[in-house]
């Protein structure tokens, strides 16, 4: 019988890019954190004398060959376990493709996680994640599932403490944006007016400082205020209880008034003017049912609200298939979804 997978996304809350590395990666720090909305994958397996695998999907751009993330996760998996098998995949897309939000990153992992259980077999946790690091820099983050502390180019996972259920509007524009081509840009920043590779180290402890103060004893805001003294912080009491109105202690929304920004944006949103519009409309600032926080996810092109409650996600998804600018944006209401609900409902049946 087959296992079904959810196959969950993320989105970044708050995306530093560092200096390029002698790997030639740039160094990254970024907080995941996982979402409801999921592909599914199915995954059927069974042992043979020689290993041969088959992938369907329902996605024209999505590879059905060793180019695909699930199709290299579950190879170099049998080779590690030492194991030959005919294995039997299925994606059924929902996410975006080329969306920022780990779709195929995620595939993979479901794939591990199908297979392991086809088989009867696992590797022990660490062999995962290292083989999960060698596959792509964002499949880690879905073996843990939450809210994710990434490191250097985002393979390095830490899961934090979990945080609370979140209204969540993704929108989805009709354009791809190519993450190398986000990153040369990003390089194109550098020299005379532009970041050095000093001020892109500093990026990257900047966000790890304030990522680091949240988990902190109390009474600790004041690295948040320090490492961005021009933002209005408001005072000492809302920033260390995170947003008023009844939402105290509320990890997730303390950190999103710290200002935590995805350097992206800086790149991205030159280039597709677009985005920054369907950004703007997320936040609805003036608006009866204003966003707690947006951003762009990854790399984007998808953005993303999080909002007070459902109601409010609902206003904002009607504000943007209003606008005569958005014509072609998808939007999806979801939630947030903590680690524990990640694995409870894991599985498809």
């Amino acid at each position: 019988m087959a296992t079904r997978v959810r196959s969950y996304s993320k989105i970044n809350l708050g995306l530093a890019i560092g200096p390029v590395r002698a790997d030639r990666f740039h160094g990254l720090t970024t907080l995941y954190q996982t979402l409801d909305l999921h592909d599914l994958v199915t995954v059927s397996a069974r042992r043979a004398a020689k290993t041969r695998l088959v992938l369907t999907t329902n996605h024209a751009r999505v590879p059905v060959d060793g180019r695909n993330t699930a199709w290299k996760m579950v190879e170099r998996c049998l080779e590690r376990l030492g194991v030959t098998a005919e294995v039997e995949m299925s994606i059924e897309k929902n996410l975006p493709v080329q969306g920022g939000m780990g779709a195929g990153s995620a595939n993979a992992a479901a794939a591990l996680i199908g297979l392991e259980r086809e088989l009867g077999v696992a590797l022990p946790g660490a062999a995962r994640l290292e083989l999960a690091a060698g596959v792509g820099s964002d499949v880690p983050l879905f073996l843990l599932g939450g809210a994710v502390l990434g490191l250097n180019r985002g393979e390095q996972v830490v899961p934090l403490p979990d945080l609370p259920r979140i209204a969540c509007l993704v929108a989805v524009p009709n354009v791809g944006v190519s993450t190398p081509q986000a990153f040369r840009d990003w390089d194109g920043r550098q020299g005379p007016g532009g970041l050095t590779d000093e001020s892109k180290a500093d990026r990257l402890m900047e966000l790890s400082l304030a990522y680091a103060s949240l988990y902190a004893e109390p009474g600790t805001s004041g690295i948040v205020r320090s490492l961005n003294p021009e933002k209005k912080q408001g005072n000492s009491e809302e920033i260390q209880s995170g947003v008023p109105n009844g939402l105290a202690e509320n990890t997730l929304l303390s950190l999103v008034r710290t200002g935590v920004e995805n350097d992206f944006e800086q790149v991205v949103f030159p280039a597709y003017p677009s985005l920054r519009e369907t950004k703007r409309l997320l936040m609805g600032t003036d608006s009866e049912a204003p966003a707690l926080y947006a951003a762009l996810s990854g790399s984007g092109s998808a953005l993303f609200g999080l909002f007070r409650s459902d109601a409010d996600a609902r206003v904002a998804q009607q504000r943007i298939q209003s606008a005569a600018t958005q014509a072609g944006v998808r939007t999806f209401l979801t939630e947030t979804l903590p680690r524990a609900a990640y694995w409870q409902r894991m599985f498809a049946g």
